[in-house]
């Protein structure tokens, strides 16, 4: 069996990184397994690192585990070379993680570890593992497409997502394990200073038009910013993307309605609306903020959402959640 890889982020989340990469190393010594760990020194340093793992082990299946937060997962999935020979492992470490959360990936380093060097044996024995899709987002003048596991949107989740990466509030929270409400204080503040848009939405092939958009999220798992339910049916491996829209709804009005997402009832409400689609484009009439898994992509007018479908092996037993 190759060795497993791991890249670090000492710097995830609640502080609690240092301390999940210490127990890490603990289990895998306890179990006499071989490991080759890697530490994030700067911003998208995973990207590099994860595309230098790829490229370094020649042959076989490569198990790459990621100890950090959505950030640096996002990163890791960016970098990553080979999807067909990669099968990935999270120990999540972030303030929001969304992607283990939607997953139903513990936060529980040994737990974690367990069920990862299972699913190394299990392949090892000749069985078949998970294997979930991706999201691609691409926007006019962009060099690279970026590719998400969460989500990636335009408006207001993409704003607050922007914000939240240099929140001092952020920084604050994360002391006190309450970073998931940074993006609940910025979603309040932002919806009121935020300008709408128009867009036209062409979902494999066909075309709506939408006025005073708030926001677009095309979800490729069911939750974001800490746990919202954006697209409550979503499932990450039907080879769609579900793009989760606000239209047409006074902002005072929204501001009402934030607890009924939170709960995943915006199906109830007009102007809520949700469509399915292995490619989803949008043509805006200004340019606005758009976010790949919470990283800043840009201020575009013209997006593309694509599905990558049964891309990414697991090395989870997933219960999506």
């Amino acid at each position: 069996m190759n060795k497993i890889q791991i890249i670090v982020n000492n710097g995830a989340g609640t502080g609690s990184a240092v301390a999940v990469w210490k127990e890490t190393k603990e289990y895998l010594q306890e179990n006499k397994i071989s490991y080759n760990a890697y530490l994030t020194r700067y911003e998208k340093h995973a990207v590099k690192l994860a595309g230098q793992i790829c490229g370094k082990i020649p042959e076989g299946p490569i198990y790459l585990l990621v100890v950090g937060g959505d950030g640096t997962i996002n990163e890791v999935l960016n970098g990553i070379t080979d999807f067909e020979r990669v099968r990935l492992g999270v120990i999540p470490t972030g303030s929001g993680n969304d992607f283990a959360r939607n997953l139903g990936i513990l936060r529980n380093t040994r737990e974690d570890l367990r069920e990862i060097t299972a699913c190394i044996d299990q392949e090892q024995n000749g069985e078949k593992l998970q294997r979930i899709d991706l999201g691609k987002v691409s926007w006019e003048g962009c060099e690279k497409p970026r590719i998400f596991g969460i989500s990636a949107g335009a408006g207001l989740d993409a704003i607050v997502c922007k914000k939240a990466l240099h929140s001092k509030l952020k920084k604050i929270l994360n002391r006190f394990h309450l970073g998931k409400l940074t993006y609940l204080m910025l979603t309040v503040q932002t919806l009121f200073s935020m300008r709408t848009f128009q867009a036209n939405v062409t979902t494999d092939g066909e075309t709506e038009s939408y006025e005073n958009m708030i926001f677009a999220a095309a979800m490729n798992l069911r939750a974001e910013g800490g746990g919202v339910p954006m697209a409550p049916e979503s499932v990450p491996d039907d080879g769609k993307i579900s793009l989760s829209s606000a239209s047409g709804i006074p902002k005072w009005k929204t501001f009402f309605l934030l607890p009924l997402l939170a709960m995943g009832k915006q199906g109830r409400i007009r102007g809520f609306d949700v469509k399915d689609g292995s490619e989803i484009v949008m043509e805006l009439d200004q340019p606005v903020v758009l976010h790949a898994d919470g990283e800043y992509c840009g201020d575009v007018q013209h997006i593309c959402f694509h599905c990558m479908k049964n891309t990414l092996w697991l090395l989870h037993t997933c219960t999506e959640k």
